[in-house]
């Protein structure tokens, strides 16, 4: 399956990244289909080809979910948007004390 997903270029600390569409189980930073646009995080930018983007869309390509976000902000594709981030795991809760059984040999008290 196709997905439109955003692959990281830009220096350490700088990011930036490209709105690429490849095989899900590609390599992200591999050859890209197409490369469709660019987002910079640091000032929201996003440029993106919208013709192209819709175009794999109608062929039956995925997106990211942030990208779906990106595009639903920029007004390209309708639709709501979705949790891009995973939550974490809660912490555990103490375990409760477990009743200590008596070892192996020694009288039950009565």
């Amino acid at each position: 399956m196709l997905m439109i997903r955003l692959s990281r270029i830009g220096k350490k600390n700088k990011p930036f990244y490209r709105v690429i569409i490849s095989p899900k189980q590609k390599d992200l930073y591999g050859d890209a289909l197409e490369i469709l646009g660019s987002y910079n995080p640091h000032t929201k930018e996003l440029k993106i080809n919208a013709e192209k983007t819709k175009y794999w869309l109608s062929k039956g390509a995925g997106m990211s979910d942030t990208v779906n976000n990106l595009l639903i902000e920029k007004k390209i594709v309708e639709g709501k948007k979705v949790k891009a981030s995973k939550d974490r795991k809660p912490k555990k809760a103490p375990a409760q004390a477990a009743p200590v059984a008596a070892p192996a040999g020694t009288p039950a008290q009565a």
